[in-house]
């Protein structure tokens, strides 16, 4: 139709036919390959056939056998393509042509065959067999080539039924046109989504089967807000948010059409932008640390030390934005810091050494070397850490924004829901913030790009869900506005939900829980505090953070174990999971439901602080016994990746002091070591003789005592 605009216009039937080059034998389908393969494994034994034995003179039995199954082949290639040309009546003419094609190039190949098997040892007929089977190779791949188009062909057709059916739900002015329009339109996309699947399964090209299996993805996913965004526009066109959410939807859907019809004619599709790659940051100390090991003949003052000088900057230029991030700890950003100032100064020793090697390989030039390693490894250790400390906090509620801007739409409260519009808004850009922060440390290249494409979802959809809320928030009681607000909903939090696993799956379950028990640790503290100041709010807000990095804690070890084969490592952790999930969680959250009953009572009712300050605790113990859980498998545990750069050799002196400084008031103390962790924990019993206690709970010699 001429009124057709957001579409790109597909070419009338027959496509095939304009489309086709007969000189571009580029084979891009898996089952146009293992179709040729046969006839290409015998025309090649066939070529290398060698004659008689000791250069006698005589017929090659082998070479006749050879050329008769050749000649079988090509014969059914004959067959088949008349059988389709009969079947397609738009490639008709291009599909014969191909088949006689085959034809001749096959008669002239079975004589020059028949000729070489007669007489093996000449040169001559062997050329000429060589050429024919050329020809022959070159007449069937153009046969199979078109054969194939005849999917891309009946593709394309079903692509243009769609492409008709979405101008009419769009052009569509009432309620019952719109859903007749949309009942054909269903059927006819997933007719299509079944074609598009089949065609992903044959493509060689993976980015091309990356484009259509997104394209398939967005088509599905859009559906039903397609729908119910229609729905709202044609019962209330004079709303703004309404139009915006239909056009939005709609531009989803017809990018995902034209990505399907470009990539079944061989372009990629503009549907998904480039996620390729590692992250940066990661890359550049990968770079680096590949680049600072030289041979000393080749080092060059002048040239070398500027160039490293350099690549150093731009790395500590990144690590310094991620350092003074809003999410980022006080103690984290100095570490970080520090660990550059490391870096720079064991750069400056290198460079030193290989002034001084004068071109000899010298052991104090290998400790530099070392020393240069181990220090980029320290900084990486930090910014992972960093990267994990965002995540931590930031994928904590992620469900929070949503619920309070969905309630205020549905009581329509079109003031407030602009208020927590801006709360919504700011949430989606810190998850998408983090989320690149952490594909910047990562080197995983499948997972990066699985977090880009993820958050670039957020991204497009976080403007429209606030479109939803205002159209709610106008038309409270309008059913289909409901129904739109639970569309987008549901479409936020799935993608939320995936963003959150393709995070998880970029970052180190040890790093993760390291992070997770020094937070947990964190919010106890300030829970305790909380307690003890009458602060009931503050007390259910920091209670609610524990009970959600616990949870968090849970799911992602869950979800880990699910990598190992189950055995006696998988149940130990999964038990101390249940332990935590199924025991101790259910004991915390009812010691903080009666606390904050007692605070918010007026007077305050007495409650017994050591009872809540024992549960709190328990819940640290329980996060700490996961990790040790999952630490058990490691067989050779890297300090580096393990432990926070504190110096905890071991010595029990060490430990001892620590107990001596910050426990003098418990009367049982318990000191672990395993794993390559040191622990020194509060024995349950007996350690509270009053509110004030001091409960000393050390990780890795980070943390010298916290007081309750």
């Amino acid at each position: 139709p001429s009124g057709r605009k957001s579409l790109k216009t597909t070419m009338e039937p027959p496509p095939v036919a304009l489309k086709w080059d007969p000189k571009n034998l580029e084979i891009k389908t898996l089952s146009v390959e293992k179709t040729l393969e046969p006839l290409v494994i015998q025309v090649t034994t066939l070529v290398n056939t060698k004659g008689p034995s000791k250069k006698k003179k005589g017929r090659s039995k082998r070479a006749h056998v050879l050329v008769a199954a050749v000649e079988r082949a090509t014969e059914n290639f004959i067959k088949k393509g008349e059988e389709i040309a009969t079947e397609n009546p738009d490639i008709h003419q291009e599909m014969m042509a191909a088949v006689e094609e085959v034809r001749k190039t096959g008669e002239a190949m079975s004589k020059a065959s028949r000729e070489f098997a007669e007489d093996p040892c000449s040169s001559v007929k062997r050329g000429n067999m060589v050429r024919s089977a050329r020809n022959l190779l070159s007449a069937v791949t153009r046969l199979l080539i078109l054969a194939d188009m005849v999917d891309v062909h009946r593709l394309l057709k079903s692509l243009r039924v769609v492409e008709d059916d979405l101008d009419k739900v769009k052009n569509a002015s009432s309620q019952s046109e719109l859903m007749e329009f949309f009942r054909n339109f269903g059927v006819n996309t997933m007719e299509l989504i079944q074609q598009a699947a089949r065609r992903q399964a044959e493509l060689k090209d993976s980015r091309l089967r990356d484009d259509l299996a997104a394209a398939r993805a967005v088509l599905k996913k859009n559906s039903m807000m397609l729908l119910t965004a229609s729905k709202v526009y044609v019962r209330h066109p004079e709303l703004l948010a309404a139009k915006e959410n239909r056009d939005f939807v709609f531009r989803q859907v017809c990018e995902a059409v034209n990505t399907i019809g470009d990539v079944a004619q061989g372009r990629a599709g503009a549907l998904v932008p480039s996620y390729e790659g590692p992250g940066e940051l990661a890359a550049a100390l990968d770079d680096f640390d590949e680049r600072v090991v030289l041979d000393p003949l080749t080092y060059n003052e002048l040239r070398t030390r500027p160039a490293l000088e350099e690549r150093l900057e731009s790395i500590i230029s990144g690590a310094a934005l991620m350092a003074d991030s809003s999410c980022t700890r006080d103690e984290r950003r100095e570490r970080i810091v520090a660990e550059c100032n490391a870096v720079r100064q064991a750069l400056q020793d290198l460079l030193a050494e290989y002034m001084a090697s004068a071109g000899r390989k010298e052991e104090s030039l290998d400790k530099a070397v070392e020393q240069m390693g181990r220090k980029t490894r320290d900084l990486r250790r930090q910014l992972r850490k960093a990267v994990v400390d965002h995540v931590s906090d930031s994928f904590l509620e992620t469900q929070v924004p949503l619920l309070v801007l969905v309630e205020a739409a549905r009581a329509g409260d079109e003031r407030q829901v602009e208020e927590y519009a801006r709360v919504f808004a700011e949430h989606a850009h810190k998850l998408v913030e983090v989320a690149n922060l952490a594909c910047s440390m990562s080197s995983h290249e499948d997972g990066v790009k699985m977090v880009r494409c993820a958050a670039a979802h957020i991204e497009g959809l976080c403007p429209q869900v606030v479109n939803a809320a205002r159209i709610l928030a106008a038309r409270p009681r309008s059913k289909v506005a409901q129904e739109n607000m639970d569309a987008f909903r549901d479409a936020w939090e799935t993608q939320v939900r995936l963003l959150t696993e393709a995070v998880d799956d970029i970052t180190t379950i040890d790093d993760f829980l390291a992070v997770s028990e020094n937070h947990i640790l964190e919010d106890v503290n300030k829970c305790v505090l909380a307690l003890q100041e009458n602060d009931a709010d503050a007390l259910d807000r920091t209670a609610g953070a524990i009970r959600g990095r616990s949870a968090r804690v849970c799911n992602v070890v869950t979800s880990e174990m699910d990598n190992y084969e189950p055995g006696i490592y998988t149940e130990r952790v999964l038990e101390a999971v249940a332990v935590l999930r199924d025991q101790v969680m259910p004991n915390f959250a009812q010691k903080v439901e009666m606390a904050v009953e007692a605070l918010s009572a007026s007077p305050h009712k007495e409650m017994d602080e050591n009872e809540f300050i024992d549960a709190s605790r328990l819940v640290y113990d329980g996060v700490r016994e996961i990790r040790r859980a999952v630490l058990m498998n490691r067989f050779d545990v890297d300090s580096e990746d393990e432990m926070d750069g504190s110096d905890i050799s071991g010595s029990w002196r060490s430990v001892g002091s620590r107990r001596s400084r910050g426990c003098e008031n418990c009367s049982s103390i318990n000191v672990l070591y395993g794993s390559g962790v040191a622990w020194c924990c509060v024995s349950p019993v007996g350690c509270f003789p009053s509110a004030s206690s001091v409960v000393c709970l050390l990780h890795s010699g980070m943390l010298d005592a916290c007081v309750f």
